[in-house]
């Protein structure tokens, strides 16, 4: 018997102009597919011309500038199309989707479908849910009393993956679902008897939990900020009146 961490997955990253879900916008994207551990993945990638200014800070991180997407990236509205059709086929195939932080990645999509398609994810996906694995989820409930920070090259170096060019769509997606695999197999015993379906749905109670838990360590030492408690997608916000 083939275990879901042995078998296909698929994942899913982007590059962004900053971190507010909101209102950045997708630079760069890309969907990787592996059949299984050790095979050759097949990428997709795509490069955007958001439309809007490229701050520094966020070339800072990809090296994706402003001049260069306006050179070389495709407009949003058809990009947007086919990254929700390709993240629809791997969802009516069954295959489980990997993505890092993922109410980050996957809200950012669905308001750029919103922006430039007048649609939404839950709409592309046309009732085949996506069976997501959040390696950051995942990692931090199996594991919830090791110390230290828990970003993707984190836990590239505890789990032994490597990452060959951070904050490169594919790469970082290729990190994750490496990342992915290495948990199955290190929490088999906890792991193997789930499928991806039941652990999308306990992801989500995993995830609420996490976040309350920060929350209360945001209010203990005295920040302001809030956390969202929802996985893998954050709800639309209310218009303004």
């Amino acid at each position: 018997m083939t275990h879901w961490y042995e078998g296909p997955l698929a994942a899913f990253d982007t590059e962004t102009t900053g971190v507010d879900v909101e209102t950045d916008r997708i630079v760069s994207a890309a969907v990787v597919v592996q059949d299984a551990p050790g095979t050759r993945p097949r990428v997709r990638r795509w490069l955007v011309n958001p439309g809007v200014p490229v701050p520094e800070a966020a070339t800072a991180v990809h090296g994706l500038t402003e001049e260069h997407l306006q050179h070389n990236g495709r407009w949003p509205a058809p990009v947007m199309y086919e990254i929700a059709e390709e993240l629809a086929e791997h969802a009516a195939r069954g295959r489980p989707l990997v993505v890092m932080n993922a109410p980050f990645d996957l809200t950012l999509l669905d308001r750029e479908l919103r922006r430039h398609r007048a649609s939404s994810l839950d709409r592309r996906l046309a009732g085949s849910p996506l069976r997501v694995l959040d390696p950051r989820v995942l990692d931090k409930h199996l594991d919830r009393y090791r110390k230290g920070r828990r970003t993707l090259t984190d836990l590239c170096a505890h789990y032994g993956v490597a990452l060959d060019g951070a904050h490169d769509a594919a790469a970082d997606a290729l990190a994750a679902l490496e990342v992915v695999r290495a948990l199955g197999r290190r929490y088999a015993a906890r792991l193997e008897r789930l499928t991806p379906s039941e652990l999308h749905a306990l992801q989500t109670d995993w995830h609420a939990a996490q976040a309350r838990g920060l929350q209360a360590w945001f209010a203990r030492s005295g920040t302001e900020e809030q956390v969202d408690t929802s996985w893998p997608l954050r709800p639309e916000l209310p218009a303004v009146a």
